[in-house]
C-alpha cells in the first residue's frame, strides 16, 4: 500500500482552519503521560509515524478531503475549479461551495491518478480534439464536430427508446472518444447532495484524460444535455465548472451547440405556441417535443426563449414549473424506492455512475499487474474489498 504523504495532512489541516491542539482533539487523540494530544498528531504529521487507516478516515471526514488526496505527490491547488462559468452571488450559496471544493478536489485527485498510471503503462495518447476550436470558429462549425467525434448526430439519439437510453449511447460514444464521464452530485449520501444551480457539469480539458462530471440529482432527461454542454468545453480546451443558471457569453455559445446537437432548429419550428398562448398549452406543446427528442422539458423551453418564440418572463415560469415537477417526481421515486426496498444493486448503481472507460482501465491495469487493489479502490472511489465485486459485476451481467 502507497504511504501516506505527511506535508499532504499538514496541508489538509491548515487548509481546513485547524491548528494541531484543535485538529487532535476532533481526531480524537488524547493526552498521555509521555506526550501531549497535539504532539501525538505532530509525529504523524512530521513524517515520524504512519497514521493508522482509522486514524486517516478520521483525517479525511474532519479535514473534508477525499481519502486518495493523502496519497498525491503534492497538495491540490487551492480552488482549482478551472473557470467557474457560473453567474450566482456566491453567499447565497456559501455551505454548498464548502462541499462542492471537496467533490471537485475528488474528482481532481482521481483524474490525476488516472493519468498518471496511463502515462506509466504508456497507454497515454493525446487527443487532439481537446482545444480544438475557438467560439470564434462559430457554432456550426464546432456543432459540425461535436457531431463527429460522437459519430451521432439527433435522428440516431431520437431512435432511442427513452431519454435514458438515449443517454447511455450518447455516453457510450464520448468514451469511445476517450472521455471519462461520471455521475456525481454528492459526496456519499444525500445530506451532501448538490443542486444544480450550483452545480450541474464540471469538465477537465486534458489531452490524456479529459473528464467529465454530471450532476446525477439533475433530472435524467437533462443528463445528454450536460454531457454535450461539457463536451464542447473540451473542444474549446475548457476547464471549468457550469450551473443550471448562467449566462455568459461562452456558457450561451455551449448551451446553443449543445442543443442544436440535440434538438435542430428545424425540428423546433414544429412548434406553434406563441408567448401569448396560455401556459398551459405551451407546456404541453413543449412536453410533447421533448418526449419525442428524448430530452428535458427545461430545454425545449431554453431553445424556444432563445428563438425569441416566448419572453424571457414566460421561460422562467416554465424553467420554475419543469423544475418543481422534478423534485416532486424524485421525491415519489425515493419514497417507493424504500417502501420496495428494491431496485437495482448496489454494484449495478456504482458501475453506471463511474462508467464504462474508468472502471475498463482499472479492471485491465489490474489484470495486467500494474495496479494495486488499494490504487484501484482510490481511483473508484470504493473501499478495497469492494474493487473485485464491483468489476465482476459487469462480467456477470
Amino acid at each position: 500500500m502507497p504511504r501516506v504523504n505527511p506535508a499532504i495532512m499538514v496541508w489538509a489541516r491548515e487548509t481546513a482552519g485547524l491548528n494541531q491542539k484543535e485538529a487532535a482533539t476532533k481526531l480524537g487523540f488524547r493526552d498521555s503521560s509521555r506526550s501531549s494530544a497535539a504532539e501525538k498528531l505532530a509525529h504523524i504529521e512530521s513524517g515520524q509515524k504512519e497514521p493508522s487507516r482509522p486514524q486517516l478516515i478520521k483525517m479525511a471526514g474532519q479535514y473534508r478531503r477525499p481519502l486518495l488526496t493523502f496519497y498525491l505527490s503534492n497538495p491540490p491547488r487551492k480552488g482549482d475549479r478551472g473557470v467557474d462559468f457560473r453567474t450566482l452571488p456566491q453567499s447565497e450559496h456559501a455551505p454548498e461551495e464548502a462541499l462542492l471544493d471537496a467533490l471537485i478536489r475528488e474528482i481532481r485527485a482521481r483524474q490525476s491518478m488516472v493519468r498518471v498510471i496511463m502515462e506509466d503503462e504508456e497507454e497515454a495518447e493525446p487527443l487532439p480534439f481537446v482545444g480544438s476550436h475557438r467560439i470564434e470558429d462559430g457554432r456550426a462549425a464546432v456543432l459540425a464536430s461535436l457531431q463527429a467525434l460522437l459519430a451521432l448526430n439527433a435522428a440516431d439519439y431520437r431512435a432511442r427508446p427513452s431519454a435514458a437510453a438515449a443517454f447511455d449511447l450518447l455516453r457510450w460514444r464520448a468514451e469511445e472518444a476517450g472521455v471519462f464521464v461520471l455521475l456525481k452530485g454528492d459526496l456519499g449520501n444525500y445530506a451532501t447532495a448538490l443542486d444544480t444551480s450550483v452545480f450541474r457539469g464540471f469538465a477537465i480539458a486534458d489531452e490524456i484524460a479529459p473528464f467529465i462530471v454530471i450532476n446525477d440529482q439533475d433530472a435524467k432527461s437533462a443528463w445528454s444535455f450536460s454531457l454535450l454542454h461539457e463536451t464542447v468545453h473540451l473542444l474549446l480546451g475548457h476547464t471549468g465548472i457550469s450551473a443550471s443558471n448562467a449566462e455568459n457569453r461562452i456558457e450561451r455559445f455551449c448551451n446553443d451547440v449543445a442543443g442544436e446537437f440535440l434538438l435542430p432548429a428545424r425540428d423546433l419550428d414544429r412548434l406553434t405556441l406563441e408567448d401569448s398562448s396560455e401556459i398551459g398549452a405551451i407546456t404541453e406543446q413543449i412536453s410533447a417535443l421533448a418526449n419525442e427528442f428524448n430530452v428535458s422539458r427545461a430545454m425545449v423551453a431554453y431553445k424556444t426563449y432563445r428563438a425569441d418564440r416566448i419572453s424571457q418572463d414566460t421561460y422562467n415560469r416554465l424553467r420554475a414549473a419543469f423544475r418543481q415537477a422534478w423534485q416532486e417526481e424524485r421525491k415519489q421515486w425515493r419514497e417507493q424506492a424504500r417502501e420496495q426496498n428494491g431496485g437495482p444493486s448496489y454494484y449495478t448503481v456504482r458501475r453506471h455512475r463511474l462508467g464504462n472507460r474508468i472502471i475498463g482501465l482499472v479492471d485491465h491495469m489490474m489484470a495486467a499487474d500494474a495496479l494495486s487493489t488499494s490504487r484501484a479502490a482510490q481511483i473508484l472511489g470504493v473501499k478495497p474489498r469492494q474493487v473485485q465485486p464491483l468489476l465482476e459485476a459487469g462480467a456477470s451481467r
